[in-house]
């Protein structure tokens, strides 16, 4: 297994590019496409799914790339029984580095777009469909990953998540956030990505929410999936 200090930094650069790609890409496609909202989404959701396949690619052998406090802490909570996935101290340490990452993901995007580093969100996401949106996109992240862990294709994981993401771009309320500490980044940038401050705390919530609706999903869909919580979102190299 990798050293924790590996593992945090992994988690730290992944989150962080990841949050580049969505919020780069969302200045990229207000650029090119100023007058038309749909293809500024188009653009933004296919440059995310792709970066986060290569994403899972590059940094899963080091830390099994969670890149979400969701994924962590499912993986802790349905491991902890059969001594599996995340210890506690683990989960904490992944979720401070995904938040950090997140935040200077945003700052990273914002600067290659010449735009000053922090640029604090004035989009309002705030309303009870938009946290339904964030529930059902976060159940069925969760489904998917431990789906594909559980019947040994984490293999496919990194197409399959991307795939899942970008396709909730279009099907949720929300666009399809999905991640605690990737809203908390988005709202370092006041461009197509960002969220406003006070919108961050409404999110998180139904983020959580979905995090407890998804675990007991998964429990009586999979009762043993914390056998395979070692292989989530996919299975760390022991030789890195």
């Amino acid at each position: 297994m990798n050293t924790l200090w590996r593992r945090l930094l992994a988690e730290f650069l992944g989150t962080m590019l990841l949050v580049t790609a969505v919020v780069g890409s969302g200045i990229m496609a207000t650029t090119l496409s100023p007058n038309d909202v749909g293809l500024q989404l188009l653009e933004n959701s296919i440059a995310t799914a792709l970066a986060l396949g290569a994403l899972i690619l590059t940094f899963g052998p080091v830390s099994g790339a969670h890149f979400n406090p969701v994924v962590s802490a499912a993986d802790w909570f349905l491991g902890r029984r059969s001594g599996t996935g995340l210890k506690i101290k683990d989960l904490f340490g992944y979720a401070a580095a995904q938040t950090l990452g997140a935040i200077a993901g945003s700052i990273l995007a914002n600067l290659m777009f010449d735009l000053a580093p922090v640029t604090m969100s004035a989009k309002e996401r705030t309303a009870g469909h938009l946290w339904l949106g964030e529930i059902i996109a976060v159940v069925g992240l969760l489904l998917l990953i431990f789906a594909l862990g559980r019947s040994g294709r984490a293999s496919v994981a990194p197409a399959a998540v991307g795939a899942y993401i970008g396709a909730a771009y279009w099907f949720t309320s929300s666009t399809s956030f999905a991640n605690p500490s990737v809203t908390v980044g988005r709202a370092f940038t006041d461009t197509f990505a960002g969220i406003a401050p006070a919108s961050v705390p409404g999110f998180v919530v139904a983020q959580i929410a979905g995090l407890i609706i998804g675990v007991g999903v998964l429990l009586a869909l999979y009762p043993t999936a914390g056998d395979i919580a070692d292989d989530i979102v996919v299975e760390p190299s022991r030789t890195v």
